[in-house]
């Protein structure tokens, strides 16, 4: 079950970019679950990747490949590589290998990922065997077949793509994502893929990137679970007629700004497919002495199993909101001072419940499949959100039966 539009966008081609798919038979033989992308020469690449300290094997390929600028993103599906040890380092190598022979390209110019079940080796015949079919199928136009042959548990395709101009001439930014469960990016089982034809350095890519994950991807959360396999990656081909795109160029704020929402519609659409998923909860905290206490309480909130199975029930249960604000850890917390709110329903102030909430005033906002709970801390003057779902019997249910 997902929340909302789900429906694909147009996804305009990005010259420079081709994309081939096929099916390996890895997990499933009914959809592609191998993609293949190709970057022409002369341009850039960036990425992050997960923090989790048992990262995946293609992980840490891609992460020391990335210093060579790559051209090549070999993506499969099915199977995340990690917690193999020097087998899955030697499978990732090896697929990287076979890309750059079919291709004519070095080795270390492909960038491995992988998404699936962790603990289990890659069926390297079956992988090796769909390079070649993947290479022959490059193509442009292929933006929704590589968003759905990088899904697993998800239930939809995710794509966002945004064309604007930098002194007249058009740039395009187009983007897939894929993620259900194990949902708590912290890079820098997501992985997000975002092409761009502008003419931007590696550097400057880089940073854009970054901020625009910070934002994005780094504020969202299904299940509190950080993968081992978190990546974002951006290339960009410079074949677009616009200008570069450098650190004082008045077209460095417009790029940033169009990454940053491209990134922020993607990461949405993961929560919004979050495994078992009925509602998508905006965690909006207000008036936080500093960011960091502001996302401390939001992410509380957003983890709090007591608060998403509530919201599955539609349950204006507002005592376990008001708990998470109370554990989550700040000190000196004035709670005669905050309020919290369910949509413009004012709940908690003055310590206790508002005075002008009514069940049926917050009954009408649980009935709603997108809620917002703002939460005024009456400290400081920053703001930070954060989007989570709830939990649903279906959440159980798709991990219990993950393997099987």
């Amino acid at each position: 079950m997902a929340v909302g539009n789900t429906q694909l966008p147009q996804m305009h081609p990005v010259k420079g970019i081709k994309l081939g798919c096929c099916n390996a038979g890895i997990k499933q033989t009914e959809r592609d679950d191998v993609l293949l992308m190709q970057m022409d020469e002369g341009g850039s690449c960036a990425a992050v990747f997960t923090q989790n300290a048992f990262c995946a094997a293609p992980v840490t390929v891609a992460k020391s490949h990335l210093l060579q600028m790559p051209r090549w993103l070999l993506v499969n599906s099915g199977n995340a590589n990690a917690g193999t040890g020097r087998q899955g380092m030697d499978d990732a190598l090896a697929s990287c290998a076979a890309v750059a022979e079919h291709c004519s390209a070095g080795q270390q110019q492909v960038m491995p990922f992988s998404t699936g079940v962790i603990g289990e080796n890659l069926p390297m015949d079956k992988l090796l065997s769909a390079i070649p079919k993947a290479a022959d199928n490059l193509d442009e136009a292929h933006w929704l077949q590589a968003a759905t042959a990088i899904m697993t548990t998800d239930t939809f395709p995710k794509g966002v793509s945004r064309v604007f101009e930098i002194d007249g001439q058009p740039v395009t930014i187009t983007g897939i994502s894929k993620g259900a469960g194990m949902i708590q990016p912290n890079m820098a089982t997501m992985l997000g893929f975002i092409a761009t034809d502008a003419k931007i350095s590696q550097s400057l890519l880089q940073t854009c990137l970054s901020a625009a994950v910070d934002k994005s991807f780094n504020r969202i959360t299904v299940d509190s679970d950080t993968s081992t396999n978190d990546a974002c990656v951006i290339l960009a081909s410079a074949c677009s007629n616009a200008p570069e795109i450098t650190e004082n160029s008045t077209a460095l704020s417009r790029f940033s700004k169009e990454l940053a929402e491209v990134c922020f519609l993607l990461a949405e659409a993961i929560v919004r497919d979050g495994e078992g998923a009925t509602k998508l909860i905006t965690i909006k905290v207000e008036q936080a002495a500093d960011s960091q206490e502001a996302l401390q309480v939001a992410k509380t909130v957003a983890h709090s199993p007591l608060v998403k199975t509530a919201f599955f029930a539609s349950d204006p249960n507002w005592g376990r909101i008001l708990a998470a604000v109370g554990r989550s850890g700040i000190e000196q917390l004035a709670i005669e001072k905050l309020r919290i709110y369910l949509d413009e329903v004012c709940i908690v102030e003055n310590g206790g419940r508002a005075d002008s909430y009514t069940e049926a005033a917050g009954q009408a906002v649980m009935d709603q499949q997108s809620i917002c709970i703002r939460i005024d801390l009456a400290r400081g003057d920053c703001a930070e959100q954060v989007l989570t779902c709830d939990f649903s019997y279906d959440y159980v249910r798709i991990n219990a039966e993950y393997r099987t």
